[in-house]
């Protein structure tokens, strides 16, 4: 089976991407995790789907698979991409489009700028629907691991999230707490782990240990889920400027019952044909 790609980032994210309106597609958790090795395969953190719209409202259906071959909800730097994928490849010259996901629908604008805002919808706290096993919904939880104190906050951004709030980014136990949470059994699904340290009002640092993925050079639901976890902890006033490892994303969040607004860059860096 020969299938065309493009080969996308938002921040040095970088994504597979697969036209599944023009060729038939049906990838196995298999060929999902060879299509993202980086020695073996094309490599990216996460392989995406740009399908016909499921509902009459949609404009498209946005399909999102980590490295490891697992479906996951949603995935803010693919959105930009997805984006820029639909109107570089001429599928629709819209400049704001609706698309499905597995989270609900997103709204995606082409700004004149050349970035791409994406409407990420209301984040969600109740812990039944991060999903998180807490009695009791809370700005700020607590957790034991490696024998260590956690302090974070906890949020659904479409995926899970926990967002904690460091001094030294750089020194940051990234890879020892990142699977380590990830990995526990408060977090039915797991979970995204965040470390975001507070440079003033309005930017941050950050780093995410994705799942499924590992640390990634940017994640837009992250950078969501850390603007959303420091504005409800009394820390950020939005907008807010997340500095990550690969670039620059701006958040915007007004409150409870408001959608979170991110703002950045979509590039397309090859285009090739893989036979698996």
């Amino acid at each position: 089976m020969k299938l065309q790609f493009t080969k996308m980032h938002g921040l040095g994210n970088d994504f597979v991407v697969f036209n599944a309106i023009a060729q038939q597609i049906s990838l196995s958790a298999e060929q999902i995790r060879l299509l993202a090795d980086r020695n073996f395969g094309v490599g990216c953190d996460q392989v995406l789907l740009v399908e016909a719209a499921r509902m009459p409202e949609t404009d498209f259906h946005y399909r999102i698979f980590n490295a490891d071959g697992a479906e996951v909800e949603q995935c803010g730097n693919g959105a930009r991409c997805f984006a820029r994928y639909v109107r570089d490849k001429g599928l629709s010259d819209q400049k704001m489009l609706r698309v499905g996901t597995a989270a609900g629908v997103i709204v995606l604008t082409h700004e004149d700028d050349g970035n791409v805002t994406v409407n990420m919808g209301q984040p969600r706290f109740a812990p039944k629907d991060i999903p998180f096993d807490a009695a009791n919904q809370a700005d700020t939880y607590s957790l034991t691991i490696n024998q260590q104190q956690l302090h974070f906050g906890a949020l659904s951004m479409g995926n899970p999230h926990a967002v904690l709030q460091v001094d030294d980014l750089g020194n940051a136990a990234v890879s020892e707490l990142g699977p380590a949470l990830q990995a526990h059994a408060a977090f039915p699904h797991s979970v995204n782990v965040g470390f975001m340290r507070v440079l003033d009002r309005h930017r941050i640092g950050l780093r995410v240990y994705e799942r499924g993925s590992g640390e990634t050079l940017a994640c837009g639901t992250g950078a969501c889920a850390a603007v959303v976890s420091g504005i409800q902890s009394g820390l950020l006033d939005s907008p807010v400027q997340v500095q990550l490892p690969g670039g620059v994303l701006v958040i915007s969040w007004h409150g409870p019952g408001e959608p979170v607004w991110m703002s950045g860059p979509a590039t397309i860096v090859f285009e090739g044909v893989i036979e698996l």
